[in-house]
């Protein structure tokens, strides 16, 4: 088994992390969970960060293949547009990304001819979907929790988690977003930790508690020492922690605004008469914290 090269580019603001991985052999690669810079005091978007991007894989030799989000983000916008535009890599998402549509078509009132089939990526992937890059096999594994659309995608020893593990000392991310359950979320940590233990995890988040920004792990560490999976070992006892830590939390700052953007796939909602795109926020849906 071929495995990959895996490049990772933090964005401070969000605390996401992006990943370029790719086959050292062929030097195909894909771009992982790209993010759209978005400043909300101006209500303005730029490509800082996506061009960081492809400025490593043209410096780097690689030929981008594909273009794979994880889930519709909360705290950051897509750049998986962008990106297309720019090399014509197709775009990916777990298949699951229509429920999240039509739960955020009523949100947000979208017109009824909304479209909520996932057209707005080239591919929607189910569990147990594969593919390669390069000669890097790519496997989808649904990952549901953090929302009802999440997927893993493991690249040879390398696993693309996003919004279920954080890192050990962290633990793992809040399932009570619309859509999200702590109880799926510990069976899908459960079978990602059921992998080799060598397996290199690669979150989607890190907050930098008190030490510099990190975003790998490997299954034995996350085992052995993730705060979350140790303290808390069967079903229920992790879901009243998770549940009551989530409780506590508040909204992410982006979150009504970035979730309009990403069911479209990382677009900007539909010029109006002016040419302008208007973002809109479903005001006292969601209870302040």
């Amino acid at each position: 088994m071929t495995n990959p090269i895996v490049k990772g580019f933090w964005d401070e603001p969000t605390g996401s992390w992006q990943y370029v991985f790719h086959d050292p052999d062929t030097m195909k690669g894909a771009i992982v969970d790209p993010v759209l810079d978005f400043d909300p005091l101006a209500g303005a978007t730029s490509t800082a960060n996506a061009e960081r991007l492809l400025e490593y894989v043209r410096e780097t030799g690689v030929e981008l293949v594909r273009i794979l989000d994880t889930h519709p983000h909360a705290d950051h916008f897509s750049a998986a547009q962008w990106l297309k535009a720019q090399t014509g890599a197709p775009t990916a998402i777990g298949e699951k990304v229509t429920g999240v549509q039509k739960l955020w078509q009523g949100i947000y009132n979208l017109p009824h001819d909304f479209p909520t089939d996932g057209r707005q990526w080239d591919n929607l992937f189910a569990d147990g979907d594969s593919f390669l890059v390069g000669n890097v096999p790519v496997v989808v594994m649904f990952s549901p929790g953090h929302t009802l659309a999440s997927i893993t995608y493991v690249a040879g020893d390398a696993a693309f988690v996003h919004d279920t593990l954080m890192m050990p000392d962290s633990g793992s991310s809040r399932a009570d977003f619309p859509g999200g359950d702590s109880a799926a979320l510990y069976d899908s940590i459960s079978s990602i930790l059921s992998l080799p233990e060598e397996t290199r995890i690669f979150v989607g988040h890190d907050y930098a508690p008190n030490r510099a920004a990190q975003c790998e792990a490997t299954v034995a560490e996350h085992r052995a020492a993730n705060i979350h999976w140790k303290n808390a070992p069967s079903s229920a006892e992790y879901r009243a922690l998770r549940d009551a830590r989530d409780a506590t939390l508040p909204l992410p700052k982006l979150m009504l605004a970035a979730l309009q953007v990403n069911i479209r796939g990382g677009r900007l909602p539909d010029v109006e008469n002016n040419g302008r795109s208007y973002l809109k926020l479903p005001l006292n849906y969601f209870d302040s914290r």
